[in-house]
């Protein structure tokens, strides 16, 4: 993958491609970590319900419930004549584990990006001779923005006359500056 590419194929980067094909394939494994959970939960459980829950199509619980099946994480029973049991097998449980593990590592990293890349933006607005930030955006990032600052001396307003730390998904770009 070349610079030209990542830009040709519309991403602002090579590691902008490489984040989104990388959260494309946590998302399937997450949706994998939630099922499991719900199975272990409720074996009972019907495909519907699991949709409901997951926020997704019947048809994707499907797919998702197959791909486990041949992976030998769950195996089906019927539990009565049109109502299907799913059981976890021990392969099942190690998945989840597994699963577990690697989503609180990769949140820790998104974590530990997001303050890194908070701190270096707080030495600019320092340079700049500002105390104070504005944080355009809300949800998880926004608070790891928001402890971060406050963290390092720097004062969160809802001033539009103060920089700007402006949250698009999981990246923080710092506007306002006047450079």
């Amino acid at each position: 993958m070349t610079l030209d590419l990542a830009f040709e194929w519309g991403y602002n980067s090579v590691t902008e491609f490489w984040i989104k094909k990388y959260m494309e394939s946590t998302n399937d494994e997450i949706r994998e970590l939630s099922l499991l959970e719900q199975i272990e939960t409720d074996p009972d459980v019907n495909q519907s319900t699991l949709a409901t829950q997951l926020g997704v199509a019947v048809g994707t619980v499907n797919w998702h419930l197959k791909r486990l099946i041949a992976k030998g994480a769950v195996k089906v029973s019927r539990a009565e004549r049109k109502k299907l049991r799913y059981i976890i097998t021990p392969e099942g449980l190690a998945l989840r584990a597994r699963l577990a593990i690697d989503y609180v590592e990769r949140s820790f990293s998104v974590y530990r990006r997001t303050r890194q890349r908070v701190k270096d933006h707080v030495k600019d607005i320092r340079r700049a001779g500002f105390d104070r930030v504005r944080i355009v955006g809300s949800g998880d990032v926004a608070d790891i923005c928001k402890l971060t600052c406050l963290e390092q001396g720097i004062a969160v307003v809802n001033d539009k006359s103060a920089p700007s730390l402006v949250l698009d998904g999981y990246k923080v770009r710092l506007e306002g500056l006047n450079d």
